[in-house]
């Protein structure tokens, strides 16, 4: 099936056959090195190495679909010496590729960042990097503004 003809749905995890929560539960593992290979991962979810295969590359979680894709992220923060450079170092330890940072000037103590990232090298999920984002101190919001 050539890649225009794909079709895709969102779909609540709730209404999905077993199979795919497995394949998703061993791609995780897999990602947080839990397990070292897709042989002892299948094993310990109780699927098998043929089903993980067939259906890998077509049951994904919603955050994984963007791997590869462009996500702009808006971050509003106070105005903290350091808050950026801590915001870059979560971005740069997750491996993403920075493509166009903009700060805006303070305004009543808050600004807004929007950090535009390629997903491709990423390490874990954009999903991860929001939560780290969201932790540090100064932080008031960080949220996905775009995916392409």
């Amino acid at each position: 099936m050539a890649d225009s003809d794909k079709e895709y749905y969102l779909v609540d995890k709730k209404v999905l056959p077993e199979v795919f929560l497995k394949v998703m539960d061993v791609k995780h593992k897999l990602n947080i090195g839990e397990s070292a290979s897709v042989n002892e991962a299948v094993k310990k979810v109780g699927l098998s190495r043929s089903a993980y295969y067939k259906y890998k590359d077509s049951v994904m979680p919603f955050y994984e679909a963007t791997n590869g894709k462009k996500v702009t992220l808006l971050i509003t923060v106070e105005n903290f010496q350091g808050i950026l450079s801590s915001i870059l170092n979560i971005v740069a330890s997750s491996r993403a590729n920075i493509l166009t940072i903009n700060q805006n000037i303070p305004i009543n103590g808050l600004a807004d960042i929007s950090i535009s990232l390629e997903t491709a090298p990423m390490y874990g999920s954009i999903e991860d990097v929001l939560f780290d984002i969201n932790k540090l101190a100064g932080v008031r919001s960080c949220k996905i503004l775009s995916r392409e």
